[in-house]
Formats: C-alpha cells, structure tokens, sequence
C-alpha cells in the first residue's frame, strides 16, 4: 500500500481522475478537496490541458494555489491567473524538423501547436493553432485553424499530431522510432492523438517544483492518475494511485489503485485522511 502517513501535498491529473464521464466534479469530491484546503495542504491540478481550460475545474473546487498544466510545460498560478514558470519550449526550428520527422513516421497527420503568453489566455496571441483536417479527439471544435507554416512558425510549449484511423499506442510507437528520443512523446487519451514536448518535462518535473515551493518532499506527496502522461508523476511521487479503469501504463506503475473516476475514486482515497 506505499505510505499510510497523512500526504502533505496532494497532486491529480483531472480528465479521468478527478472528472468521471460526465466531466463534472461530484459533491463528494468538491467537499473532500475542500477538507485537504481547509487542513492547509496543497491540492495541485497536473494535467495535460492548457491553463486556458482550468479556470472550469478550479472554480468549483474553490483551488487558487498552482496548475501544473501542458504536462509539465507550464506552471499556472490560478488565484492570480499568471504564468509562473514556463519550462523547455519547442522553437521553430525544431517543430519543423519534427514535422518532417513525423510526415514519415506518420503520412497525413495533422498538426497542432500549444502556445503560452502571460497568463491563462493571451489575446495577442493564437494560443492554440490546428491544421485543416486536425483531429480531436475530445471534439471540442477549439483552435484557430492556420497552413502548417503559420502552426509551426512560433514558439510552442507543446506540438499535437492527430492521425485518424489510429490508436494513440499506435501513433506513439511510430513516432517514437524516428525521433528518436529528440522530444518526449505521451497521450492522454487513446483516439489517436500524441502529445509531444521537450525531453525530460513532464507532469513529474512539474510537481517536483510546486513540491519544492512548499518544502514537501517526494514521500510525502500523493499523486492520482490514469493515463501514459501520469506515470512519470505517479512514479516520483512517495504514494502513487492509478484509477481503477485506467491505462495500463498508469496501473503498472502506481502504489495502490483506486475506484474509477465515475464512483469519486481520488475522494475514496483522500478520505481516509481528510
């Protein structure tokens, strides 16, 4: 079961952890995020989404301490909406080299590219540009569509490719064999879409930093995840919970694994404590 000492710091990963099917926070999580609040300990959002799409989760959940969003990319201050830290960044140069890179790997993907300004949306600039045809998978209809050379053209903290007709593991394994180690490469859902970011950031990086801003050590941090993108952070975290209807990625990995997101399982856990 890991470590039964109360967590000084408790991190989750929202989409299929902290949000069930019907991507709502229930009453049961709310007040039990509530009670970690109320006891001064830190409740830190880590997550794949851009800090563009926290504000909907925070606001329930009543969190004004840090996000660490874009997988790691990007550390997000929500009571103050600004940016506090933005970590290895994807130039030009390099997302043109990846393109190439995944034209070969994978023949009519499509491309996307998170950007970041100053606080949650920056409306200077196009935060999130897409490819005509670019997939997602969540459906949202989001993005300003653009040619590749306007996609690839700026600076971005994360580039999306999007392959119908593919599952994500499948994307993932063919990317990876021609980058090559250039980038690291993770998904958060399995309808074929990866997510690309440079080497060595990931929901891991992120929360070792937030941890460091408390002074709370690894082993005293509960980490809550589901999906590929987790397990860096479910790994480095003293006491790491996978969802019980998670990937198996995130399962091989975690201390203790809980109920699925639609029966409250982060608040099953919490609530041994809180």
């Amino acid at each position: 079961m890991g470590h039964v000492e109360k967590p000084r710091l408790v991190a989750s990963d929202v989409d299929g952890t902290l949000l069930g099917p019907s991507e709502a926070v229930t009453p049961r999580t709310v007040a039990v995020v509530r009670r970690v609040i109320d006891d001064d300990v830190p409740f830190v959002l880590c997550t794949g989404r851009p800090p563009r799409w926290i504000a909907p989760i925070a606001g329930p959940l009543r969190l004004t301490g840090y996000a660490v969003c874009a997988n790691g990319a990007v550390l997000l201050d929500i009571g103050k909406d600004s940016v506090v830290a933005v970590h290895g960044e994807l130039d030009p140069k390099l997302l043109h080299d990846l393109a190439g890179a995944l034209e070969k790997a994978l023949p009519g993907c499509r491309l996307a590219a998170e950007r970041i300004g100053t606080g949650a949306v920056d409306h200077d600039l196009r935060n999130f540009v897409i490819e005509p045809e670019y997939h997602n998978p969540w459906g949202d209809g989001e993005g300003r569509t653009a040619m590749r050379a306007e996609v690839l053209g700026k600076t971005a903290i994360k580039l999306l490719i999007s392959r119908r007709g593919m599952t994500s593991e499948e994307m993932a394994e063919a990317a990876r064999a021609v980058l090559d180690g250039a980038v690291d490469i993770t998904y958060s859902s399995s309808g074929g879409l990866i997510e690309l970011a440079a080497p060595g950031i990931t929901k891991a990086t992120g929360l070792a930093d937030v941890a460091a801003r408390f002074s709370v050590p690894a082993e005293s941090v509960i980490a809550f995840g589901d999906m590929p993108n987790d397990v860096e952070m479910l790994q480095w975290a003293g006491h790491g919970v996978a969802m019980a209807n998670g990937h198996r990625a995130a399962l091989a990995v975690a201390d203790e694994v809980t109920g699925p997101a639609s029966e409250d399982g982060v608040a099953q856990v919490l609530e041994r404590w809180f």
